[in-house]
């Protein structure tokens, strides 16, 4: 028979051993860390792509000579050195958390060498005016300091390392986004599938504190501003819904040939990628750096700036434009480079927003633009909730959150039509590989090592 909780019984069992609370205590200030180095590695990015812009307005043509060499010189030294930070960093967490991986590789996709080689090779690509993003790599930064954690809590601890995996990645996200709130939904929605009774009230502390490290520093400001959204009629459900399907068929279709690229599908230049990798990066780096001369430079970097640009009113991304900054983030995680495409996707899908606003009548712009960020995200994620999240929290868009919801749902079951998941996939390929590089002969012949085959958010 079921009693209701003696106040006092679970008083002294809290107060019983002042272990736990050390415990607490460590990993909350593990967490706090984690919310520095993501901040650092903000700072740092943001000024290394500054200094890449200067340099572009100064020598545009010279780009064509030091894009391809630096994305060269990043996937050498990756190869040769760091090869779990290769990538995105949201598959490696969740090959972390793979019931399959064996224990003593769980380090080999997140541990704090992992961490400073991702900052420094993550602001490397932004320094080559690459078309990535941090935030994806941020979820891997933080989850190496958490996962670091553990050699200080006692042997009897019920903090286990995917625990501190979970909370580490979740909050990467609430730190890069400055949104607490998607970070605790990415936790449950793409990293653990449910948060464990035992864990769950300490693990959501650490996010919240990482993304106040974020907010102490940043402000408590919207990523992008606050938008101005008119009262939505019946006169925005058609262009919202031509939004949402073309973000859905777009963001599904790229998810596929991230797949087909990186998990080594057959074909004459993954084989070259496979036995000349450098080579290999170095031409991407040159074909984005084409790309972004010939776009005047606006696909080179995360696309944040002509997110915020469009947001108020200004074509930034044309239709064409919006193409090319398709094809630069996917040649540029082909490459191997360590980078995300979270903020790519999201001015990705804030250029398909502004196409469709050019068609239809008032002033549904930035309305139609931040669904298509919330589209195009879900549909290349398939995690429609983190997506619609994060764009509210971005754009304090809380007077769309049924619009911005039903954008990223059915953005997400469009692509669920076109393609698999696409970070569950990366994640199952990288796990294979690591089982398989335990057994002898099994895969001692590769040359591309798993994790530099990973994407980025």
């Amino acid at each position: 028979m079921n009693r209701e909780p003696d106040f006092l019984e679970h008083l002294r069992a809290e107060l019983s051993s002042g272990r736990i609370w050390l415990d607490r205590a460590i990993v909350l200030g593990y967490a706090i860390a984690a919310g520095l180095f993501v901040v650092g590695f903000t700072l740092a990015s943001d000024w290394v792509f500054g200094a890449f812009l200067r340099f572009h307005g100064a020598w545009p043509w010279a780009v064509l000579l030091t894009t391809p060499l630096l994305t060269a010189a990043i996937v050498w030294f990756t190869l040769r050195f760091f090869p779990g930070a290769g990538g995105s960093g949201i598959p490696q967490i969740k090959a972390a958390l793979h019931a399959t991986l064996p224990e003593e590789r769980r380090f080999s996709f997140a541990s704090l060498r992992l961490t400073v080689a991702k900052i420094g090779l993550g602001a490397a690509g932004f320094a080559a005016g690459l078309s990535i993003g941090r935030e994806g790599p941020s979820v891997q930064v933080a989850a190496g300091v958490m996962q670091h954690a553990r050699r200080w809590l006692s042997p009897r601890t019920t903090i286990d390392g995917r625990a501190l995996l979970v909370a580490g990645g979740a909050a990467g996200i609430a730190a890069a986004f400055n949104a607490p709130l998607a970070g605790v939904v990415f936790a449950i929605e793409e990293l653990s599938g449910r948060l464990e009774a035992r864990s769950s009230g300490l693990i959501i502390t650490a996010i919240v504190l990482a993304g106040l490290v974020a907010v102490s520093v940043f402000g408590n400001s919207s990523y992008f501003g606050v938008i101005r959204v008119p009262r939505l009629g019946w006169d925005a459900l058609g262009p919202g819904l031509l939004v949402t399907l073309l973000s859905g068929v777009a963001g599904g279709l790229f998810a596929r040939l991230l797949i087909a690229s990186l998990t080594g599908a057959p074909g004459r230049l993954n084989r070259w990628r496979a036995r000349f990798p450098v080579r290999f990066a170095a031409a991407c780096g040159l074909a984005v750096a084409v790309i972004g001369l010939v776009t005047g430079g606006v696909t080179f970097g995360a696309g944040s700036e002509a997110v915020k640009q469009m947001l108020q009113g200004h074509d930034e991304l044309t239709p064409l434009n919006t193409v090319l900054k398709f094809v630069a983030t996917w040649l540029t995680a082909w490459s191997g480079v360590p980078g995300g495409i979270f903020a790519p996707s999201l001015s990705i899908g804030a250029g398909i927003g502004d196409a469709v606003a050019t068609l239809a009548s008032g002033d549904l712009g930035p309305a139609l633009i931040a669904m298509g960020m919330a589209g195009f995200l879900a549909a290349v994620t398939q995690a429609p909730l983190t997506a619609f999240i994060i764009v509210m929290e971005m754009v304090d868009g809380h007077s769309m959150v049924l619009s911005l919801m039903a954008a990223a749902m059915l953005s997400s079951l469009v692509s669920r039509m076109i393609s698999r998941p696409l970070y569950d996939t990366l994640a199952e390929h990288m796990v294979r590989r690591a089982v398989d590089s335990t057994q002898p002969g099994k895969a001692a012949a590769e040359v591309m090592p798993a994790a530099s085959t990973t994407p980025t958010r």
